[in-house]
């Protein structure tokens, strides 16, 4: 890639991340390439589609949220540690209404390709703690990880719809989810 072109991708990345906070992933397109100094055509032409703008603007992000679960398994018993990483997952989801709306994309089963580097991660952090939940004995035999992934996402929509977050309906519903979980 031409430095030209690498710095136009950049700065639409940089300009996406903040019109994603501030609007949702409904930001205007035009709008975001606009504020970053290009046309409408470059954005396209780096980012086909929305979906793959949000991805790229993400993809840090979710790669992080991720790697977290490693950190967090390594430290607790499986299945609390499980409970810990969809903690953080769920706060993540509301603190960043697009990575909700990206990560609910990644885990409806459809389109392989939509979302797929963003989807993969989460889906194999998710995968490897949920199995080893299963191995202790802590998480019913039945529950295919992207289910938790799919419950996590019905927990942080329902919070949302509870009002103002301050961490307590998000809590409150995972609770209860786990819950349910348990074997």
């Amino acid at each position: 890639m031409r430095a030209d072109a690498r710095r136009n991708r950049e700065r639409l990345l940089a300009v996406a991340v903040a019109a994603f906070a501030e609007r949702g992933e409904g930001a205007s397109l035009d709008d975001i390439a606009k504020r970053a100094g290009v046309g409408v055509g470059t954005l396209y032409r780096h980012f086909p589609t929305r979906q793959a703008l949000l991805e790229a603007a993400y993809l840090e992000r979710i790669e992080a949220i991720a790697a977290r679960a490693d950190v967090i398994a390594a430290g607790r018993p499986a299945g609390e540690a499980l409970v810990a990483w969809l903690g953080e997952l769920a706060v993540g989801m509301l603190q960043m209404s697009a990575l909700k709306a990206l990560l609910g994309t990644a885990v409806t089963g459809g389109d392989a390709a939509v979302g797929a580097a963003c989807g993969d991660c989460v889906r194999g952090a998710a995968t490897r703690l949920v199995r080893a939940a299963q191995d202790e004995g802590a998480l019913r035999r039945d529950v295919e990880p992207v289910e938790v992934l799919r419950l996590v996402h019905g927990v942080v929509t329902a919070s949302e719809m509870a009002g103002p977050e301050d961490g307590t309906s998000v809590r409150r519903y995972l609770s209860l989810v786990v819950d349910g979980l348990r074997a």
